[in-house]
């Protein structure tokens, strides 16, 4: 393990102390952002407490976080989404996570989803594999449609794949991703207008599992404002089903 990939562990730990002490907290403040989604206390303490430890162990690295923006400059740059899946965390389901990415020079070089109400941590670096909860992952060799499941986004209407596949599902957020690491889906087609940093966290666990992450139009990278993530054999008919 290297030791960026052991500073964002460390980072999921504190980021978990903190949402998981606020979640289902009667007095939890949830406010409306000007895009009209929601923010909460613990996405900005989430936030806050990861920019605090960049400073103290990486000074020199920047920062990009959903709640905060861009700070910093350089070839190294943290992407951070404090809690992915607020309105399940403020309506008390359990299906969020903390996401943290690092990217050299363009290349996003390790990811960590921390799910701690699940009970459930994903990550990957490059040329390592992918694990959830220390155990290494890999994506399914399901090559049929008709075999497949795969989860849809609700943002859209769905494609006419989800009533050819085996089991459509809709899990929504990282999770749908997560489950195509870990060879639970074979297949997921996010929302068009997701942001960078609900992606690029992702990006290294799907494909160091051996998938294949893109927009889509099928380009490999996690500032498109679309995900399509699956296990490879099926991403030429997920491009299709989301054009």
């Amino acid at each position: 393990m290297s030791p960026d990939l052991a500073l964002a562990l460390s980072f999921a730990d504190a980021a978990d102390a903190i949402s998981l002490g606020r979640f289902r907290a009667s007095d939890l403040l949830v406010e409306t952002k000007p895009d009209r989604t929601p923010v909460t206390e613990a996405d900005r303490a989430v936030e806050e407490a990861i920019r605090d430890g960049l400073a103290q162990e990486r000074p020199g690295d920047g920062m990009l976080g959903e709640e905060f923006g861009l700070t910093g400059s350089g070839s190294r740059r943290w992407i951070v989404d404090p809690i992915d899946g607020t309105r399940n965390y403020s309506r008390g389901i359990p299906i969020w996570a903390t996401l943290i990415a690092l990217d050299v020079d363009g290349t996003i070089q390790l990811g960590v989803v921390s799910a701690p109400a699940l009970g459930r941590r994903w990550w990957a670096e490059r040329g390592t594999g992918a694990f959830a909860n220390g155990d290494p992952i890999h994506v399914s060799r399901v090559s049929r449609v008709e075999d497949a499941v795969l989860s849809f986004s609700l943002e859209r209407p769905l494609p006419a794949i989800a009533h050819r596949c085996w089991h459509p599902r809709a899990v929504g957020d990282f999770w749908a991703h997560m489950l195509v690491a870990e060879g639970a889906v074979d297949g997921a087609i996010d929302a068009i207008g997701v942001k960078i940093w609900d992606l690029a966290a992702l990006q290294p666990i799907v494909e160091e599992a051996g998938g294949r992450f893109s927009d889509q139009d099928g380009t490999t990278r996690v500032d498109g404002l679309s995900a399509i993530s699956s296990n490879g054999l099926l991403h030429e008919p997920l491009l299709e089903a989301a054009s």
